[in-house]
This record gives structure tokens, sequence and C-alpha cells, in this order.
């Protein structure tokens, strides 16, 4: 008989301690910077009606669907009418419709829970991974847009983050972009797509592209050429600010601006686009958040639902992004009748937590001793006696493990440091009978007596 596997499925995994502790640190993080900004938390079902989800995600979302078969009697007809999370955005937007009338005027939300993706699995890449989400409905104001850069990029510079870029770009520009090079409207979308993927498949593979999902070749060449021209930008901006990194950020995004107003032309949407990025950016800079800023027309977003300022952060060695987001002010009114403004951004915690352990950026002891404190069971009748001095320690908020059976004093000892935890408590006979216990350092194997009622302030001063 052969033994059932035992791997979780690919591109899911088993969180092991240290690897909890270590979402936990990351996820405490980012809540405390989120709820600086004045977010509240919200929760919503791992599943949803698949009706809720389909349409939202545009043509490759839609096939990374997980999709949930009818049950029971209707199990033969092989149709799905659940399925999984796939993100916490439409979902949200469910919940806004459904609690309108008990929800503030601007609702703050933020929202850190799993969500599940049929995608191939890669570096970095899971099929089921938590997002770290942040959004505004009900406004707007360039000001969300701002305050959403400012609040992801705080969490990351809280997590130890320093080499990150946020990538800002608006999809009534890139419209107009589109629209002023010859792609049909109707071939938006096809070229969105294409052009999503330039840092990865380059110029030529983009084309090939273009060509595959029927754009017109003399309007791919003139898109493609808008893009590759931004290059020779970056070059100027160096020479304009020297050594200066942030001068030269300023002087690019500046640069890039003015070649957006000549591509978007006399394009009213695409006019107005360019405006908003423009006050995103004089925003940011009042929040003290520019310099992280990159203005990059070439930055697309696949989610179909976007409708103003699109936003995505990137770190050098990272392939793909650590978050990304935008302003989506027509997908509340798909499930409420009418249009509610909304803008938000989603952090990839997994991700996040990927580049943190590769560059060991975790704090150190993070993820050391699972307990302060080991209390040892001498014999069978001091069982008790060990379980009420555990209890003592933990009611003076210590951690305290307690070996769960009498055994040699040399297998406890080994226990206790094959867990890394730096002190062990023996409540011997004679040590009972003076009212002692004695505390071994397991670090430096040194053993003292101490009296039972300074146990625990004994502990600490030996932490110190």
């Amino acid at each position: 008989m052969s033994s059932a596997r035992t791997q979780p499925p690919r591109g899911m995994r088993d969180f092991l301690p240290a690897d909890v502790r270590k979402r936990e640190y990351v996820i405490g993080v980012i809540k405390e910077v989120y709820e600086r900004y004045g977010f509240e938390p919200l929760e919503t079902p791992a599943v949803e009606n698949i009706e809720t989800l389909l349409g939202k995600y545009g043509e490759e979302g839609n096939q990374l669907i997980f999709k949930i078969l009818k049950r029971g009697e209707h199990e033969k007809t092989g149709e799905a009418d659940l399925a999984l999370r796939y993100d916490l955005t439409v979902p949200l937007a469910r919940v806004v419709a459904q609690y309108q009338n008990e929800l503030p005027k601007f609702f703050k939300r933020y929202q850190i829970q799993p969500v599940w993706r049929a995608d191939r699995p890669a570096r970095g890449r899971f099929r089921e991974f938590y997002q770290c989400d942040v959004d505004v409905l009900g406004s707007r104001s360039m000001v969300v847009e701002a305050e959403l850069i400012a609040a992801a990029s705080d969490a990351l510079v809280a997590l130890g983050f320093t080499d990150f870029v946020v990538r800002l770009n608006h999809r009534q520009a890139l419209a107009a972009v589109l629209n002023n090079a010859g792609v049909t409207v109707e071939k938006h979308d096809d070229a969105l797509i294409a052009l999503d993927k330039l840092d990865k498949i380059g110029p030529e593979g983009v084309e090939k592209e273009f060509a595959e999902r029927g754009i017109v070749e003399a309007a791919g060449k003139r898109l493609l050429g808008f893009f590759t021209a931004l290059g020779s930008l970056e070059h100027a901006a160096e020479i304009a600010a020297g050594e200066n990194p942030f001068v030269k950020r300023a002087a690019l995004n500046n640069a890039i601006l003015g070649r957006l107003v000549e591509a978007v032309g006399d394009n009213e949407a695409g006019a107005r686009g360019v405006d908003e990025l423009q006050s995103i950016m004089a925003f940011a800079g009042a929040s003290g958040v520019a310099s992280r800023v990159k203005i990059d027309p070439a930055l697309a977003r696949g989610l179909s639902y976007y409708t103003g300022a699109i936003i995505e952060i990137s770190v050098a060695d990272l392939g793909g992004s650590l978050g990304g987001g935008g302003r989506y002010d027509n997908l509340v009114g798909m499930f409420l009748g009418k249009d509610v403004p909304a803008c938000g951004f989603s952090l990839g915690l997994e991700r996040i937590i990927v580049v943190m352990s590769e560059r060991e950026m975790f704090p150190a002891g993070l993820v050391s001793a699972p307990a302060d404190v080991m209390v040892t069971i001498w014999n069978e009748d001091s069982v008790g006696e060990s379980l009420s001095l555990a209890a003592e320690l933990r009611r003076k908020d210590l951690r305290v493990d307690v070996y769960p059976e009498p055994d040699k004093m040399g297998k406890q000892f080994k226990y206790a440091s094959s867990r890394s935890i730096p002190f062990v408590v023996i409540a011997g006979d004679e040590e009972s009978a003076r009212g002692e216990v004695a505390v071994k350092d397991m670090k430096s194997g040194e053993q003292r007596s101490v009296k039972r009622s300074e146990v625990a302030e004994a502990l600490r001063n030996r932490e110190r």
C-alpha cells in the first residue's frame, strides 16, 4: 500500500511556526501604518457567488478564478455557482453596495486576508496568498491617491525597504495615447494587455503580440515609438540633475508629463488624466513621498476596472511588483446601480515576505524562542506543583512552556535547548522544601537557586 502524498497542492504552502511569526510581524507593521492613516478593518468571506467575480478582472483574470462546482444533486451538471475570492477589491465593492446606508461618507478600510488565483506558480507567485489592501470610497479628490501612495510607502519603509519605486500612470491618459496612435477603442484592452508585458518581453515581443491581437501594424509602431522614446528622457534628466537623485526624479517626471501632454493632444479625457497626474504629484510632494514616485506611461495594469490613476510598486531585484492599485470609480456601480468614487492599493504580502527573508530583513530574535522559560517536571508527584508554578509565571506576563511528562533532567534540558528556550526552572524536592526553585541559564549553563516568589523578577533581570 503506497503512502498518501504529503505535499500541499502546487502554489500553496504549509506555514510552520517560524513562517507564521514572519507573516504576523509583517501584518502587524502594515496594520499599524494603515491605522495611522485612519483606515478601519474589514473582512469578507473566502467564497463569493461566481457572478460577483466574473467579468470584473478582464480576459486574463477570468481564466484565473478558482471556480467551485455545484454540490449534492447538482454536482453532475459540472457547473460552478461559487468561486474563491480572487482579490479583496470586488468583495469590497459588493460590501459597499450591500451596506451603503451604514457606512460613513468616506469609507476608508484596510483588509488583510488570503486570495486565490489559478495561476502558474513561480518565484514569489502563489495560488493562495495574502493581500493587504487600503481603499477609500466616496471621494474623487486626488488627495486620496496621494494618501494611498504615502500609506503604502510608509508601510514598506517601516518594514525596512529603501529601494522601491512607486510607478504612476493614468488610464485615461493612456487611452488618449492609444487613440492618437490609431488603436481602435475595441482594441484598447488588447493593446493594454500587451503593453503590460513591455518590461518582460521587450518592444519586439510586444509588437509580435500586437499583431497576434489584431492591432494595425502602423498603430502598433506609433505606440511603441512613443514608449521607447521615453528612455532618452532618463539620460536628459541625469544631465540636468547631476548627482542628486531627487532632482533627477523630479526632472524626469516633468519631462514625461510634457511628452504626455503632447501625446494626448486635444483629447479631453486624456488631458484631464494628465492634469490629475500633476495633482497627484503635487499632493505627494506635500506628503513628502514625491521622490519615491516615477510617472511611467508604460504602466498599464491588466485589470479592466481601473478608470483613472494606476499605481504599482517595484523593487529592483524582484520580477513583478510588491503591490499595485488605482482608481476604479465604476466598479461599485456594477452592484449598486450608481457610481461611487473609489481608489485603492494592494500590497502583496507573500512577495514582501520572500524578499525580506532573502535579504535577512526580519528583526533579530523574531523567530527565536517560542517561550521565555520552560518549567520541568521532577517526578509524578510534582506535576501539580510544576503546573501551578507555570500558571504563576504566566500571570506575570512571561511566556511559559511546560515539559509534559516526568523525565531525566538531561533530556528536559536538551529539549529546551533544541527549542532555543533561554531559561529552565526546576522545582526539585530539595528546592521545594526550602520554598525555592532552581533557574538554569541555557546559554551560559549557570544554575542558581531563587525564592519561588521572586522567580518572575529574577528571570526578567536575567533577560536584560
